[in-house]
C-alpha cells in the first residue's frame, strides 16, 4: 500500500519524507517488576531535585536526545559528581557525569546512589549503553524520575540495572522530571515536538499599530526572558509577514547564551522573502514552508541560497499546513518548537489545535482599537472577567485577562503561572491534559 506523502523537502537534492506508520509508535515496554514499590529513602526526592536541576540546563541544547540529569551520591549520603545531557545529546547525562571521576571519585561511588531522570538506555547507538556503565560503577541503588518511553528502552535499562542486583526505584518526583522532557516525550509519543506560542501584546490586546510601524511592546526585562525561551528551544517558527514587515533575527541575544540560537523555520507560502532578509545571514540554514503553489524558480533559487524549502499541502482555508509543518520537525528531531509570528500564523495554529502551551507577555501600552489584534477571532463574552484569576484582575480595563478568557473560554487552556516581570506581565496557559490528548491523538 502507498503511502501518501504529507510533504516535500528540498534542499541540495529532493528529499521525500513520509509519516510514521502507527505501527512504529506502538509502545514495546519490556516486562518488568514493579519498580514503584521498592523503598524510597528520605533524601531522595532531595538528589532527585538536584538531578532535575541539571537536566533544566539541556533543554534546548540536546538535540534529538532527552535534556537529562544525573547526580551520584556516595553510601554516605555525599555529593560526588552532577552533570546533565551534552550539546547535541552528547554524552548522555550518565556518561557525562561518570567521565568527571578520578580513580578515588570511582573507588567512592561504590555503594552509592546514581540518581537520573530519565531510565538509562540499554541499547548501542552514539554511545554504549548507560545501564552497563552504571552496573560497573557498583553503585548499590538507581533512583529514576521517569521511565523512557522510547521504544528501545522502555523499562530495558532498568530491568538490566535490576538483573545485576542494583535495587531500582522509580518515581520519585515524576511530575517535575516530566516537564521539563515534555518535548522530547511529546515527540516520541506523538512524533511531533512540544509547541509553544509567545504573543508580546499591549493591554488593549493588540500587537502593533494599525500602520504597521515596528515598535517595542514590552520592557528589556521581558525581552531578556523571551530570549531565553528562545535558547531553550530547537526550533523557532514564524511568518513571512513578521519578516517583510521587521527584517527580525529571531535569535538568542543574551549575554553568553549567543551560541545557543534555534535555526528558525519560516511559513512563506510564495517564497516572498527578500535576498537580504537578515534570516539568510542566520548560523543555521534557513528552512521556508510554502504551499504547493510557490513558484519553482524561487524554489530553485532560495535552495541554491543554502534555505531548505518544505512543500507543505495546503490546510482548509488554502494555506500552508501547520500540522503537517509540525510533523516534519518532528521527524527531523525537534523536541521543542517556539513560535512567533503576527496575527495571521498565531491564529492559523491555534485554529488547528496545534498548541501545547502560550507564554502571553503584555505591557501597559494602549494601542487603540484600529492596531492589529493579538489573536484573530478570539473575543470574550459579556461578563467572562470575572472568570479570570485574581492575580489578573487588576482593573476592569486589564485585557491580559480579558483574552485570557478568550482563550480559555474555548476550554482548551489553563492557566498555570502570572508573574510580573519589569513592568510587564507574563501569563503562561497550558492545554488541558484532556484536550492536549484528543488533539495529538
Amino acid at each position: 500500500m502507498s503511502v501518501m506523502r504529507r510533504y516535500i523537502a528540498i534542499s541540495e537534492r529532493l528529499r521525500i519524507l513520509k509519516p510514521l506508520s502507527k505501527k512504529s509508535l506502538v509502545s514495546k515496554a519490556v516486562k518488568t517488576q514493579d519498580f514503584m514499590a521498592n523503598p524510597v529513602f528520605p533524601n531522595d526526592a532531595r538528589w532527585m531535585g538536584a538531578a532535575i536541576a541539571e537536566s533544566r540546563r539541556a533543554v534546548g541544547n540536546s538535540g534529538v536526545n532527552p535534556p537529562v540529569g544525573c547526580v551520584l551520591v556516595t553510601a554516605g549520603g555525599h555529593l560526588l559528581a552532577s552533570g546533565h545531557t551534552g550539546v547535541a545529546g552528547v554524552p548522555h547525562a550518565e556518561a557525562a557525569v561518570l567521565a568527571t571521576l578520578d580513580d578515588m571519585g570511582r573507588s567512592a561511588i561504590r555503594g552509592g546512589t546514581a540518581y537520573v531522570t530519565l531510565e538509562p538506555c540499554a541499547h548501542h547507538g552514539k554511545t554504549p549503553p548507560c545501564a552497563d556503565a552504571l552496573i560497573a560503577t557498583g553503585i548499590a541503588r538507581l533512583v529514576v524520575a521517569i521511565k523512557d518511553p522510547d521504544t528501545r528502552v522502555n523499562g530495558a535499562g532498568m530491568q538490566r540495572i535490576a538483573a545485576a542486583g542494583i535495587e531500582v526505584c522509580l518515581g520519585v518526583k515524576a511530575k517535575e522530571a516530566h516537564d521539563v522532557m515534555r518535548g522530547f516525550i511529546n515527540r516520541i509519543q506523538y512524533n511531533k515536538p512540544l509547541c509553544s506560542l509567545k504573543i508580546a501584546a499591549s493591554i488593549d490586546g493588540k500587537i502593533a499599530l494599525a500602520d504597521g510601524e515596528k515598535r517595542w511592546l514590552t520592557g528589556p526585562r521581558m525581552r531578556r526572558y523571551v530570549h531565553l525561551l528562545r535558547s531553550q528551544a530547537d526550533a523557532i517558527i514564524t511568518g513571512i509577514g513578521t519578516v517583510l514587515a521587521d527584517n527580525p533575527q529571531m535569535n538568542c541575544r543574551n549575554a553568553g547564551l549567543e551560541d545557543l540560537s534555534p535555526p528558525v523555520f519560516v511559513f512563506d507560502r510564495l517564497l516572498r522573502i527578500p535576498s537580504d532578509a537578515a534570516l539568510l545571514q542566520s548560523q543555521h540554514p534557513l528552512t521556508l514552508f510554502c504551499g504547493e503553489g510557490a513558484p519553482a524558480h524561487r524554489r530553485e533559487e532560495l535552495g541554491a541560497a543554502g534555505c531548505v524549502i518544505v512543500v507543505l499541502p495546503n490546510d482548509a482555508n488554502g494555506k500552508p499546513d501547520v500540522e503537517a509543518a509540525l510533523r516534519y520537525l518532528g521527524e527531523t528531531g525537534v523536541n521543542n518548537a517556539f513560535v512567533e509570528a503576527g496575527t495571521g500564523l498565531v491564529t492559523s495554529f491555534l485554529s488547528a489545535d496545534a498548541v501545547d502551551q502560550i507564554y502571553w507577555t503584555q505591557s501597559d501600552d494602549i494601542l487603540g482599537a484600529d492596531a492589529l489584534p493579538a489573536i484573530g477571532g478570539l473575543t470574550p463574552p459579556a461578563g467572562t472577567l470575572s472568570h479570570c484569576s485574581p492575580a489578573l484582575h487588576r482593573t476592569t480595563t486589564d485585557t491580559a485577562a480579558i483574552n485570557t478568557v478568550a482563550i480559555s473560554v474555548e476550554n482548551k487552556y489553563i492557566q498555570s503561572h502570572h508573574q510580573m516581570i519589569g513592568g510587564d506581565r507574563l501569563i503562561i496557559l497550558q492545554k488541558q491534559p484532556a484536550d492536549r490528548g484528543k488533539a495529538q491523538a
